[in-house]
């Protein structure tokens, strides 16, 4: 992407590429889609003075160059993944903006974004709300009572053990595992017991929780809007958790002896 630009001097080059690739950093780290990162990082780079930006994403990582008369700086990044924020992403594109229509210059910018810190809910609203709304897909499904309180216990359980996990910075495919085998092995219960008229909606409802829906809405974004290589990754990285979280469940039901959703 170009566009005309006044000359800048090396140093000011370089802060301009450092804060392009700082924005789309937090972008690709906090679960923003390929196009974005690629529009936000141009769109910020071209507002701050350069003549071109040039960028490439990859899994985990994320390439830039700037261009200014004649003058090249490239600089990499490397992307852990912080989790999907989308206040971060909205945050960010309200920079970008802002610096397009020159009510920020490079200091104000990288002010900016030093600032912009991921919001977190509550953890126990979070665990909560995920219990109520597990709860209620099995009531949705034609679960009675008993199993609504069942699969609220099991996934409000599960989701704060997916919390402590998380905290402790294990790997997602481990937490995704051992969130489904807790989560199935309490909502597994209801089946040993006949806790309510069709306790196998519990173990079915408990576990939608852990479906990555976010990534793969991401990857067949990706691969449909042309960055085939960052759409594959995601799918994998989606499938791993799903493969993750089956094996988590089929292992609570080896436990309890309790095969299948169907009664």
């Amino acid at each position: 992407m170009t566009t005309g630009a006044r000359p800048l001097s090396e140093p000011e080059q370089r802060e301009v590429s450092r804060l392009a690739v700082a924005a789309g950093q937090k972008l690709l780290q906090h679960g923003a889609e390929s196009t974005l990162v690629t529009d936000v990082t141009c769109r910020l780079g071209l507002a701050l003075g350069v003549e071109s930006v040039e960028v490439s994403l990859s899994a985990s990582s994320m390439v830039i160059t700037t261009l200014n008369h004649g003058r090249c700086i490239t600089t990499t990044r490397r992307c852990q993944d912080r989790g999907i924020n989308m206040q971060v992403v909205t945050e960010i594109q309200r920079v970008c903006i802002m610096a397009e229509r020159g009510l920020l210059d490079v200091e104000a910018v990288h002010q900016r974004l030093e600032k912009i810190k991921p919001l977190r809910y509550n953890r126990f609203l979070v665990i909560l709300m995920i219990g109520l709304s597990c709860a209620s897909f099995s009531r949705l499904a034609g679960g009675d009572w008993p199993v609504f309180f069942l699969t609220f216990v099991a996934s409000s359980v599960g989701m704060f053990v997916r919390q402590e996990i998380a905290h402790c910075h294990f790997n997602p495919l481990v937490n995704f595992g051992v969130t489904a085998f807790v989560t199935t092995l309490i909502s597994g219960f209801g089946q040993v017991y006949q806790i309510g008229e069709t306790p196998f909606l519990a173990m079915a409802s408990s576990v939608l929780m852990l479906v990555p829906g976010f990534p793969l809405i991401n990857a067949i974004s990706d691969m449909v809007k042309g960055y085939a290589n960052m759409g594959i990754a995601r799918w994998t990285m989606a499938s791993l958790l799903t493969l993750s979280t089956s094996m988590g469940i089929v292992a609570a039901m080896n436990v309890l002896g309790v095969w299948g959703w169907l009664s």
